[in-house]
């Protein structure tokens, strides 16, 4: 699809209420009026593929035309997407039973498959010696869904529970992982991942970024759960920018542990690169895939691939203080 194409199919479904409070939003952050906003946002539509949350989370407003060349926006990114992954090739990282068996030796946690052939046998041997477990829709994205259980739910009435977690729709409950110290010093009430993004590009192949998700206080540590993000540099494993949030808020030190976020390295850092840059020839038709790894006490493991990685997290503003995006990247491995 081309441009024009992106543009009015975008236009078509346009939420005109969420667009108007974010041009009021933006109106109050800028200080420039709302009928420059809107006419701006009409031209980095039209001209970048942007829509207005890209508009929003790039702080497109204070960029030059060289500078939104570089931004990575929904458009540009679902183009990359159609363009390297093959789309028949998408359930083995859409299906998170698939995604474990095919990568059993990188996940190194108990898992089980709820359905409809799950018996409460089955669920109470797979329950006898874990303290916890997450309860995971089949298929979802952005933590939707995503539950946390402990033994306490379990051991009053099992029955009852298996009963609750086979209404709860087809998923998958996996042993919850306990993560290295030193990222549960960053923020304890998740297990703060890692998303390396991968690419067999045309040009070279390799990592084309990485960024570390902290969480802010719930069990997740998506960014659309409340959680933040700042990006890791590629040979340290030190985080080389503040942390932000999808709100726009940014962080130089974490709010609930006061821990700084410039200069935090990831522990095992070049194993979770090798763990990545390995996966990444196992589905060879997915040219790019975002993967999320938790760091343990015995290294890292993986949590999830994704097939469509979202181009969010890599591109906000707070993260690109001279302007210049993403796209930078992208463009050592392939032409956009």
């Amino acid at each position: 699809m081309g441009r024009l194409g992106f543009f009015f199919k975008r236009l078509v479904r346009m939420d005109w209420k969420k667009m108007w409070e974010t041009t009021g939003l933006l109106k109050e952050r800028s200080g420039k009026s709302r009928l420059w906003l809107l006419m701006d946002m009409l031209r980095c539509g039209v001209k970048y593929n942007a829509g207005y949350m890209d508009y929003k989370i790039a702080a497109m407003y204070k960029l030059n035309d060289e500078q939104k060349k570089t931004v990575i926006t929904r458009g540009i990114s679902n183009s990359i997407v159609r363009r390297m992954n093959d789309k028949a090739y998408w359930h083995f990282f859409d299906d998170k039973t698939e995604f474990n068996t095919l990568f059993a030796d990188q996940i190194g946690r108990k898992w089980i498959r709820s359905d409809e052939h799950l018996t409460e046998a089955q669920l109470s041997d797979f329950l006898s010696d874990l303290p916890s477990v997450l309860f995971k829709p089949l298929e979802g994205s952005s933590g939707v869904g995503i539950e946390k259980f402990s033994r306490a739910d379990w051991e009053k009435d099992f029955h009852a529970f298996y009963l609750k977690i086979r209404s709860m729709g087809n998923a998958v409950l996996e042993e919850l992982l306990v993560q290295h110290e030193e990222m549960a010093r960053m923020c304890p009430t998740s297990v703060n991942t890692v998303r390396v993004a991968t690419m067999l590009g045309d040009k070279q192949e390799g990592i084309v970024y990485a960024f570390l998700r902290i969480g802010n206080g719930k069990v997740m540590d998506n960014v659309d759960q409340g959680g933040m993000a700042a990006r890791v540099d590629l040979d340290s494993g030190t985080l080389k920018t503040v942390a932000a949030d999808k709100a726009g808020n940014v962080y130089e030190k974490h709010p609930m542990t006061g821990t700084d976020i410039i200069g935090f390295t990831i522990p095992c850092w070049e194993e979770v690169k090798a763990m990545c840059l390995e996966a990444m020839h196992k589905v060879p038709q997915m040219r790019y895939v975002a993967w999320d790894v938790a760091v343990t006490p015995d290294g890292p493991r993986f949590i999830e691939g994704n097939s469509f990685p979202s181009h969010a997290v890599p591109q906000f503003a707070a993260h690109y203080p001279d302007g210049i995006g993403i796209l930078t990247e992208f463009r050592k491995f392939i032409d956009v």
